[in-house]
């Protein structure tokens, strides 16, 4: 029941910022960055190759300065633990954030961004005769910095880097509350 609890208070938290932005949405830019799009679609190539992690986002510009960002992280891991020797992760998140973008550099900029984070599945290792299993369901809320370089009208790359807090006090117990995330995306703009 908290579970779906939970998710139903992130999905209602997530559809509200998007009404929310809706209304101060531009409609032109002008900045040289974002062309005539509107839109991302991205990929963390980094923790694809690195963990196995299946990060894919879409980003929706709300002004030159601004942007809504949804992710799906699939085979989420809890910051760069490894898997292997018996431990397997079976977890999976959704993430919604704002970036704020500054300067107007025309082959790049920085951003900021606030993020939540809803993870859930369970974390499973030997112990005991048997196999041990953590629940990872957790809230996360955060904060990261990246820089985006945006190489030509369709494409935009670059490395990013946020550390969050964990509202879970079975992954506290197992892990720690504070967690450290990276990443290389690439994405299309549309």
């Amino acid at each position: 029941m908290k579970k779906i609890f939970l998710s139903l208070l992130f999905v209602g938290m997530t559809i509200s910022m998007v009404n929310a932005q809706q209304v101060i949405s531009s409609s032109s830019s002008s900045n040289p960055n974002l062309g005539n799009f509107e839109n991302e679609v991205k990929i963390n190539f980094l923790n694809l190759i690195l963990l196995g992690s299946f990060e894919v986002g879409y980003e929706r510009f709300l002004s030159d300065n601004h942007s809504l960002d949804l992710q799906l992280h699939i085979n989420d891991r809890f910051g760069y633990n490894s898997q292997g020797n018996g431990k397997n992760y079976k977890t999976n998140a959704v993430q919604a954030g704002m970036n704020f973008y500054f300067g107007d550099n025309p082959n790049g900029r920085f951003h900021l961004y606030p993020f939540m984070k809803f993870r859930f599945g369970d974390f499973e290792e030997p112990g005991d005769g048997g196999v041990v299993t953590t629940d990872m369901t957790a809230f996360i809320f955060g904060a990261g910095v990246g820089y985006k370089f945006e190489v030509s009208e369709h494409f935009a790359f670059g490395p990013y880097a946020s550390v969050a807090r964990n509202f879970s006090e079975a992954v506290n117990d197992k892990f720690t509350s504070i967690e450290f995330n990276g990443g290389f995306s690439l994405g299309y703009r549309f």
